[in-house]
């Protein structure tokens, strides 16, 4: 099956994917030693998004999930979180072109996709948010590379973790191409 960036169900599955990662990342977190920095189940949604629909679809379910659920819970966004969550999720969709989601996803399959997981929170969490947060609200520079530092390690297990479980089950409801045999 042709895959498609733009297509209606992307654009469906899009709409989705930034509620739940709303409401996740407004209810479902796990506070840190360091401040304002939090273990998000969301971002193992995103993710999961990313690699399936694509990285555009990935960068608007993170960056509208995040931005949404900022406003919600403070009255407005974390401008250079809400960007970071976004790349960080565009980056990991990068794996949609390189692997296979019809069908059983196979090792190579989730290891590809970890791979661009990792990346992906590396450059938004250690240096995308920092740098925002120092250029656009002139945070001291120590204490957003520790966030970023924290972010990172927490963001990419969850990634990888929480896609990888949701991958392998998503495939096994999937048919593979040619399964099915004319009688």
């Amino acid at each position: 099956m042709k895959k498609s960036l733009f297509s209606t169900k992307t654009m469906v599955a899009t709409a989705l994917g930034a509620a739940l990662f709303m409401v996740l990342f407004m209810f479902v977190k796990v506070p840190s030693p360091v401040p304002e920095t939090n273990l998000q189940i969301a971002y193992g949604i995103s993710a999961f998004f990313a690699a399936v629909y694509g990285p555009v679809a990935g960068f608007l379910i993170a960056f509208i999930g995040h931005a949404l659920s900022d406003f919600l819970s403070y009255g407005s966004p974390w401008w250079s979180w809400v960007v970071a969550s976004g790349i960080s999720a565009l980056i990991c969709g990068l794996a949609y072109f390189k692997i296979n989601t019809e069908g059983k996803v196979s090792t190579k399959d989730l290891l590809v996709f970890n791979v661009f997981a990792i990346l992906g929170c590396a450059i938004a969490w250690v240096v995308v948010a920092p740098v925002l947060d120092i250029v656009i609200y002139g945070e001291p520079v120590n204490l957003v590379f520790v966030q970023g530092g924290i972010a990172f390690v927490m963001d990419a297990i969850v990634s990888c973790v929480i896609g990888s479980i949701l991958l392998l089950t998503y495939s096994s409801t999937r048919s593979s191409k040619g399964s099915l045999t004319k009688e």
